[in-house]
């Protein structure tokens, strides 16, 4: 499954939400030398329930950020 995500570095809270046909990712940490995507990564593992290995960014360094997830 592809999902669409927008990504919000530097947020108070880490979470996950669903917005129209993409999710808004609030990560706590920078981003900078792959903090965030690493935060994007767990935070989508636990919210679908896969290993973090599953989950792929397809381009890691927008904030408009295309994620494939293996079941």
């Amino acid at each position: 499954m592809k999902i669409k995500i927008k990504a919000k570095p530097n947020s108070k809270k880490s979470q996950i939400e669903k917005s129209g046909e993409f999710y808004v990712a609030h990560l706590k940490s920078p981003p900078e030398k792959n903090k965030a995507n690493i935060e994007l990564i767990k935070l989508l593992s636990k919210k679908f329930k896969v290993s973090s290995k599953n989950i792929k960014i397809k381009n890691p360094t927008s904030k408009n950020k295309i994620v494939e997830i293996k079941n």
